[in-house]
């Protein structure tokens, strides 16, 4: 194919236009974030996408994480219904004139079947492109923390254990490292017996037993599990991590050579302080999506479950009011305790055409970091912030200068909040000598519960932490799906929310330095390294709260 030409769409009175069009995709490992720019391009054209055959619900995130780069409308075909004859159902497509995306695991051409479909397209007459991906090969290693070709070493061959008879003679010499994919294929059933049987092939052709081997299983998501051994005690080995829970399944790739042992210390993504851990975020899904990615960061796999819904006032005039009094020039002061109260005010001066701009003269005050960016985002900056550890309402009242008849020209303050907020941030003001107009800015409503599972995996144990970011969310959480069960961590944004959560009998774990859902976030992250190096000190297996006993339901302290 014409590289210049790959950009430009075909005239629709052609050959190609008719006969439409396949993509060969690469789609990587399993992390959905490894995918090329080229390949999330095409997809994003794409009018029929045919998916990964991929087992279990880890993997099936990866595949929801690639459909997301595609346009609404798109037809996504699972290969399993399709039966054994995929690539004629790709050409059937591609004939009825459609821009068809065919994804592989990793790399279409290394380990899969790419060439066979790119052979059917050309006799076809179909117009194709091959987008490479990472391959297992490099990019488990990677995650695992294991050169392929450390110092001194010069040469990695690729074993595909798929082969009836590979010559373990001639793979054996030397010191050149071996990437053996599909092992488990060779066992019979039991994934074990395809690690043995290849372990000790290489050691009858002449490798030391003591060479040491590593096994990676899940590679690059976040149920990654990497076994370090050697050729001789590798079958050992993975049953005393099958006794530990880190099972050895499908898929899984062997690395044998002198690159193993970096692995220790190298090792970058199992060793994140939440790696694996599945971390409730009761927010409003748009609320929930900084926070969501920062846990990510710390190798955690965030499960957002809105607990409250934002509603309109059920009467408009109040909001309507404040915002003639702000261009008017009714109010000295205005502050914001929440995103939400930024947003509504914003909302409606979009409604009226008006902007920052109708702010200027008044001074702003805001609780929260997540509410300051939210004005500066607006064009505002704010005038008056509580100190770091205080964000609160009592801490902004703290700060906030008194009424001052001579100094100031207006005594109102405007305050737009939630109908549920509480009277500490007006009672203080007020105590101040300032007029408060207390207004309605927006509803907070217990939102429907969760799924069945989300509900069962809450009360049984299921999750390793709950984020709380407001006593809301406590209420509403156990309102709608049941109180977390003991051994779920608890983290929770500040003293008054782990009031809340001890009223309702559970043990707070974690509490943020500071009141901002990133603090807390970085909290639990330390939480977690935490009871990471206690276990490895004490010799234990680093264990996620959801895989010790369970107990008895939390109790407070």
């Amino acid at each position: 194919m014409n590289p210049q030409s790959e950009n430009r769409e075909p005239r629709p009175d052609t050959p190609t236009a008719r006969a439409g069009h396949v993509t060969l995709l690469g789609a990587g490992p399993g992390d959905a974030e490894l995918l090329t720019l080229r390949g999330a391009a095409l997809l994003a054209k794409a009018d029929v996408v045919f998916t990964v055959r991929e087992p279990g619900p880890e993997l099936a995130k990866h595949r929801a994480g690639l459909l997301r780069h595609c346009r609404p409308g798109v037809t996504v075909v699972d290969p399993a219904e399709c039966g054994e004859d995929v690539d004629t159902v790709v050409l059937a497509y591609a004939r009825d004139g459609n821009r068809v995306v065919r994804m592989y695991s990793g790399d279409p051409l290394l380990g899969c079947r790419g060439a066979h479909l790119a052979d059917a397209c050309r006799a076809a007459g179909v117009e194709f492109e091959i987008v490479p991906g990472l391959s297992s090969i490099s990019a488990v290693p990677a995650y695992a923390g294991v050169p392929l070709l450390p110092p001194g070493i010069g040469e990695l061959r690729v074993v595909n254990a798929r082969d009836p008879e590979p010559d373990w003679d001639r793979l054996a010499e030397g010191d050149a490292t071996l990437a053996v994919m599909f092992p488990d294929l060779a066992g019979e059933g039991d994934p074990r017996h395809g690690f043995d049987r290849v372990c000790k092939s290489l050691i009858a052709g002449g490798r030391p037993d003591d060479t040491p081997v590593a096994v990676t299983r899940m590679g690059s998501t976040t149920e990654q599990t990497t076994v370090v051994s050697t050729l001789a005690r590798l079958t050992a080995d993975l049953k005393a991590a099958d006794a530990k829970g880190n099972n050895v399944t499908t898929p899984a790739l062997l690395i044998v050579g002198e690159g193993v042992r970096e692995q220790p210390r190298l090792s970058w993504f199992e060793t994140r302080p939440l790696f694996g851990w599945r971390v409730l975020v009761p927010r409003t899904k748009e609320q929930a999506a900084s926070l969501s990615e920062q846990l990510r960061g710390y190798g955690a796999v965030p499960e957002e479950v809105p607990t409250i819904s934002v509603e309109p006032p059920r009467t408009p005039q109040q909001m309507e009011r404040a915002v003639r009094g702000l261009v008017t020039g009714r109010y000295q002061w205005v502050a914001f305790t929440s995103v939400n109260a930024v947003k509504a005010i914003r909302e409606r001066f979009e409604e009226y055409g008006l902007d920052a701009r109708a702010f200027a003269g008044v001074k702003v005050a805001a609780v929260g970091e997540q509410t300051a960016a939210a004005l500066r985002e607006f064009g505002i900056q704010p005038d008056l912030t509580p100190p770091v550890e205080r964000q609160s309402g009592a801490g902004l009242v703290e700060v906030w200068p008194p009424y001052d008849a001579e100094l100031d020209p207006i005594e109102r303050v405007l305050l737009p909040r939630a109908d549920i907020a509480t009277e500490t941030l007006a009672a203080g003001l007020a105590d101040l000598g300032w007029e408060v107009d207390d207004v309605t800015a927006y509803r907070t409503v217990r939102a429907a519960p969760p799924p069945a599972p989300i509900r069962e995996a809450i009360k049984g144990g299921g999750f390793d932490a709950v984020l709380f970011t407001s006593s809301s969310t406590v209420r509403n959480l156990v309102g709608i799906a049941g109180k977390p069960h003991n051994t779920t961590v608890i983290a929770v944004i500040g003293p008054e929310t782990a009031k809340t959560a001890e009223e309702f009998g559970l043990r707070v774990d974690v509490v943020a330095p500071k009141t901002s859902v990133s603090a807390l976030a970085a909290a639990l992250s330390e939480y977690g390294a935490a009871q990471r190096a206690a276990a490895i000190e004490a010799g234990k297996p680093v264990l996620r709260p959801s895989q010790k006993r369970r107990g008895r339901r939390r109790k407070t302290l």
